[in-house]
């Protein structure tokens, strides 16, 4: 069974993190230099929420707020969803389907391990299909070992 152990260990290891003072266009900064979608808020050394592109648009953007004197403690996501390693990869994507979420913290005995995004769930769904397509080819045209 594929868990989302599996799925980060493709994954290069560093997880951005900001804390909840933190500047909304700051964050925005980082989010766009490391080419990601969201980053999580700590604060004392735990998870406290969330910052998505889905609430820089609704909670700043379409809020008239001002980006440079927001802080993302203000306009994060504090329902924060996240998984254990030893999650099945399909479980992690139910998860995500229910609560409408793009990206979930992998915590493991209250620490950080990982973050994993609907996108790094798909594209290893899509390799397991690749693989399994490729294995019965090679069985019906004979090439697979008795």
């Amino acid at each position: 069974m594929d868990t989302v152990a599996h799925v980060l260990h493709g994954k290069p290891s560093e997880v951005h993190v900001a804390s909840p003072q933190t500047s909304v266009f700051h964050v925005v900064e980082r989010m766009c230099a490391a080419r990601i979608g969201a980053m999580l808020v700590f604060d004392g050394g735990r998870p406290v929420g969330i910052f998505s592109e889905r609430d820089l648009m609704t909670r700043v953007i379409l809020a008239g707020r001002d980006p440079s004197t927001t802080i993302i403690g203000d306009v994060m996501t504090r329902d924060l969803v996240y998984v254990a390693p030893a999650t099945p990869a399909q479980e992690a994507m139910a998860v995500m389907t229910e609560s409408r979420c793009r990206h979930l913290p992998v915590m493991d005995g209250g620490r950080l391990v990982g973050i994993v995004s609907i996108g790094d769930l798909v594209r290893w769904f899509s390799r397991d299909q690749e693989f399994e397509i490729h294995r019965l080819t090679d069985y019906i045209a004979g090439k697979y070992p008795a």
